[in-house]
């Protein structure tokens, strides 16, 4: 019988070892007394198998907005045939813009070279390289489009203080590459710095995602709140999770205004799925999350200490397993066994846990409206598949066709390298080209017809053109990049 004030979650036991570490985070959390009302969806595998290409039926969808908590194990993606992530296709559906890793390291039972690590990585979840925008626009190029949004990143940024607020965290650190990405991941860095000084109460600094990433792996200690756009916090929390001893005690949070999203970050282990040799702690970590989130700190704080004394003592599956350290090696029955005996009680080792209210997952992030910026459209980059591999004989005949024209030929790059005029012989050129063509006459506003006609041009005279890009200024701003070694 359910629980009058029990909370509604959508639960999907996925694929290869997710039945069994579903089936036990559920049994730890009802020995627990976590009040939940469940409702089960089947994804993954067999749904991809039926014909449904995103591996979601339509019916799950109405479960998922009902109860607006998703608890979800491991699935499997085939390989080829256009199946799309459904991970991905869940997050960026429900808006779930923040995917929230906290990364803590249990040494000395979990073997470590970082055993002061606890940090947290808050990573954008919908937008950047992962937006799943590609082509194909030669024989030999192909394209992924990076798109970052400011609505994108006042939401993922504020999230981030919010959340170090809300969790008595002392610093946020952002990670981009604005060095080379000057105006996207510029554009990260800049409402990091915006929003950033609303919270004179938190400590904060930017790094270039190599060198911070570098420093991440050699001195962990030194990060609490880490906020990224989605393509680095994807790479960085793996990273992170394994430097804290294993990607399998790593549990993961998708935050949106209006769903959430819990579930483990390792994958479906196919290989020991159905022999009792899986660790559930992942997304049982998950679990304590989603509890939190759903207003039931105390549970949540009862499970989470019950799991580390289990751990310290020494009950381990044998993913953890220690010459000196483990006192049973398990399996995934036992170790579940384990953790309802030890409800109660508090790690010895550890530092006990304590959620409360005030410190759930329950962070809103807004954004704020603004005056749109003024937009004079200046030029027009033109991409074309040409197989002459002669920039110099390629800008002469560009020109030939432009002269005359409202719109003259500025320059030409092959993979962002200028190589017309005055390029170098010894820069390798692909058969994809960008050729930027702006007003003939300084200051003269460009028309929409005008780009239309040069294309018209260029078609007539054999050209074949695959793309084109409109050269915007913004309130007087360029809103397009120089070519490298312009």
């Amino acid at each position: 019988m359910v629980a009058a004030n029990s909370t509604a979650i959508t639960v999907a036991y996925g694929d290869g070892i997710g039945p069994e570490i579903m089936r036990a985070a559920l049994q730890v959390m009802q020995a627990a007394g976590a009040r939940l009302d469940i409702e089960e969806i089947e994804i993954g595998e067999q749904v991809y198998k039926r014909g449904f290409t995103s591996g979601i039926e339509p019916k799950a969808w109405d479960s998922l907005r009902r109860t607006k908590v998703f608890f979800k194990a491991p699935i499997t993606t085939p390989q080829g045939g256009g199946y799309k992530s459904l991970n991905v296709t869940i997050r960026k559906t429900l808006g779930l813009y923040a995917n929230v890793r906290p990364c803590v390291s249990y040494a000395p039972f979990v073997e470590t070279h970082h055993p002061k690590m606890d940090l947290v990585i808050v990573r954008e979840n919908e937008e950047d390289l992962y937006a799943g925008i590609e082509h194909r626009q030669s024989d030999e190029v192909f394209q992924c489009l990076k798109l970052i949004s400011r609505p994108g990143c006042e939401k993922i940024v504020r999230y981030a203080f919010e959340y170090a607020r809300a969790n008595k965290r002392r610093k946020v650190s952002c990670f981009t590459k604005d060095n080379i990405m000057k105006m996207t991941d510029g554009l990260f860095h800049k409402v990091f710095d915006e929003i950033g000084a609303e919270y004179p109460d938190i400590e904060k600094d930017h790094w270039i995602i190599d060198i911070g990433m570098a420093r991440v792996a050699t001195h962990p200690e030194r990060f609490d709140v880490i906020v990224t756009p989605n393509l680095y916090g994807d790479i960085l929390s793996d990273v992170t999770a394994e430097l804290a001893g294993s990607v399998g005690l790593a549990g993961s949070a998708n935050i949106g205004d209006h769903v959430a999203m819990f579930e483990a970050i390792h994958g479906t282990a196919p290989d020991i799925a159905g022999k009792n040799l899986a660790n559930p702690s992942g997304l049982l970590l998950a679990g304590v999350m989603m509890l939190a989130h759903i207003g039931q700190p105390e549970v949540a704080t009862n499970i989470h200490n019950a799991w580390l004394r289990t751990i310290e003592d020494g009950i381990h599956t044998r993913d953890l397993y220690n010459a000196e350290l483990t006192r049973h090696l398990v399996g995934t029955d036992a170790f579940t066994e384990a953790v309802i005996a030890r409800l109660g009680q508090l790690p010895n080792t550890f530092k006990p846990v304590a959620y409360v209210e005030a410190a759930t997952q329950k962070v809103k992030a807004s954004v704020v409206a603004r005056e749109p910026a003024k937009r004079e459209l200046v030029g027009v980059d033109v991409f074309l598949d040409h197989e002459n591999r002669d920039p110099q004989a390629l800008g002469e005949g560009l020109r030939q066709v432009s002269d005359g024209g409202s719109l003259a030929l500025n320059m030409i790059t092959n993979r962002g390298v200028k190589v017309y005029p005055n390029g170098f012989p010894e820069t390798f050129c692909t058969d994809h080209w960008r050729c930027r063509f702006m007003a003939a006459e300084p200051g003269e506003r460009v028309k929409h017809s005008q780009v239309l006609a040069l294309l018209a041009r260029l078609i007539d005279a054999g050209y074949e053109v695959i793309k084109t890009e409109y050269l915007f200024k913004f309130d007087g701003e360029p809103g397009y990049s120089l070519g490298q070694g312009q």
